[in-house]
């Protein structure tokens, strides 16, 4: 890659003259100008979009830093749809980083985003107590957190309304004959697992039904998850009649499992799922489940991040947003 110097020896001139052709300040005569645009180009030479922010600090990046917790979901590839876009439309693009709920690799992405010089950024936390992310907040990098907060940290936050969204669903499958409901959650450090069990265990009070600790089971929040803990569930003495699943990942790992156990749904056992992806009306029954508005989240992300931007001191926002339950024929 070629340098600022490689530019000045190609034209014959000093850094100095190189940096005011690209900074258009300062005279500099048209033939010397000509000069260098003509290195510029022959050398392919690209201005350093950081050093350039760093010489300026009125200068934006127009880049916002995005950082997910896992891109094999299609939750999260939704969410990333509608940042990537509503953000397009306002003239900034995205640098994506995937961290895969690692906070090793959380810490790594967050110091490069930071280098970046990164106008702003959007964030599902590892988890609510993040000590790097806080640290970033209080030093004055405008944050927007997704599917998950931060706490006592200034930060505007995008969620669904989770205990709703998981009410509904119990009380859908206690109210349809099914009796011994099953959940299989994500990472219990995770905010909407456990918010999720709330929605679970009002839906079993209300309907006069006790909690049974054996039928809910936390794990990893992905597809050998699902795989596992349904089969554990399976193997019990009372299994299951229905099972109700914290995510899309978790929804594909439990049907893996029932088909192997050549049970039929909804005859012998019922499934929902948080999450309703485009191929749940594809599935042999297709699935009920809890519509999250992810391409909305996004959007709103940004939204929120572009005035957090401009206006750096105003009050933070949580923008809770409502979940819908797609009834099909797995319940």
């Amino acid at each position: 890659m070629a340098s600022m110097n490689d530019v000045a020896t190609r034209a014959g001139v000093s850094i100095a003259t190189v940096s005011r052709v690209l900074n258009n300040n300062g005279n500099v005569n048209e033939a010397t100008r000509a000069k260098i645009n003509k290195a510029i180009k022959d050398l392919k030479y690209q201005p350093s979009r950081v050093a350039k922010r760093l010489r300026s600090k009125s200068i934006s990046s127009n880049l916002l830093g995005v950082l997910i917790p896992d891109i094999e979901n299609p939750f999260y590839v939704d969410v990333l749809r509608g940042i990537e876009e509503l953000a397009y439309n306002n003239n900034y693009a995205i640098i994506m980083c995937n961290f895969g709920q690692d906070e090793k690799k959380e810490k790594l992405y967050l110091e490069i985003l930071q280098s970046e010089a990164i106008d702003g950024l959007i964030v599902a936390p590892a988890h609510e107590d993040d000590p790097l992310l806080k640290k970033m907040v209080k030093d004055g990098l405008p944050v927007v957190c997704v599917d998950r907060g931060l706490k006592d940290a200034n930060v505007d936050v995008v969620l669904v309304d989770n205990v709703t969204g998981a009410y509904t669903a119990v009380d859908y499958l206690i109210k349809s004959g099914y009796k011994r409901v099953a959940y299989i959650a994500g990472l219990k450090a995770i905010p909407s697992s456990n918010l999720r069990e709330q929605g679970y265990r009002k839906a079993l009070e209300e309907n006069g039904i006790a909690y049974d600790e054996e039928l809910v089971k936390f794990g990893n929040s992905k597809h050998e998850s699902g795989v596992e803990l349904c089969n554990e569930l399976l193997k019990l003495p009372n299994p299951p009649d229905a099972i109700f699943t914290g995510n899309n990942l978790i929804t594909l790992g439990a049907l893996e499992t029932i088909q192997k156990w050549k049970l039929k749904i909804p005859e012998d056992i019922a499934i929902i799922g948080f999450d309703d992806m485009q191929w749940s009306s594809s599935l042999n029954p297709p699935l009920t489940a809890v519509r999250q508005p992810a391409m909305e989240i996004g959007k709103r992300a940004v939204e929120l991040l572009i005035q957090r931007i401009q206006d750096p001191e105003r009050s933070s926002i949580q923008m809770t947003l409502n979940t819908e339950l797609m009834k099909r024929s797995s319940s």
